[in-house]
């Protein structure tokens, strides 16, 4: 087994403990690998993007039953690709069959461990950083807005957008590293 190997399995472990930094580690390790095999299959970034934030999220919320005789690419694959299948059905059903059944999917606490992405926004000053939230997307800059500007907590994110609490969370680890990538470019 290689280093890096050695180190996933690390975090899968930590994740499972419930270790929000290791959640942030493994959705950066295969964040790209997910999107890019949904961009293939949906051939639509919109639908990419929300499918793949959707694996993570239910990823890390079945985390504990992911069995480590399998890859865990694999197993975050199945899942996102289930759940194309899934977005698939319902577009082929009524809109009005639409109901959040993910209720009270993730109550998990927080690790509020600074990130380094954490640090580098704190750093930046004010109105350049108001620019480079304007360049994210706008779902990535309302996440950010309600969550650091408004102060809103997870759950009333979750809320007021109408989104499970773990899509919630993966929304803002991602927004927070594609924010602190755009700031490193200055």
């Amino acid at each position: 087994m290689n280093k890096t190997e050695q180190s996933i399995l690390e975090n899968i472990q930590k994740a499972k403990d419930g270790n929000q930094i290791a959640f942030s580690i493994l959705l950066d390790t295969f964040w790209n690998e997910v999107y890019a095999f949904q961009l293939k299959r949906t051939k639509n970034e919109n639908d990419a993007e929300d499918i793949t934030i959707r694996t993570f999220s239910k990823a890390f919320d079945k985390i504990a039953s992911y069995d480590e005789s399998y890859e865990f690419k694999t197993w975050l694959i199945t899942i996102s690709k289930n759940l194309h299948v899934d977005l698939i059905r319902k577009r082929k059903r009524s809109l009005l069959d639409e109901l959040d059944h993910h209720g009270d999917e993730v109550k998990r606490v927080l690790d509020e461990t600074p990130s380094a992405e954490d640090q580098l926004i704190t750093e930046q000053n004010l109105a350049n950083l108001l620019r480079d939230i304007k360049k994210l997307k706008p779902h990535y800059q309302e996440v950010i807005n309600l969550r650091y500007f408004n102060e809103l907590s997870y759950a009333e994110i979750a809320k007021k957008l109408n989104e499970p609490v773990n899509n919630i969370k993966v929304k803002l680890l991602r927004a927070k590293k594609l924010l602190a990538e755009i700031i490193q470019k200055h």
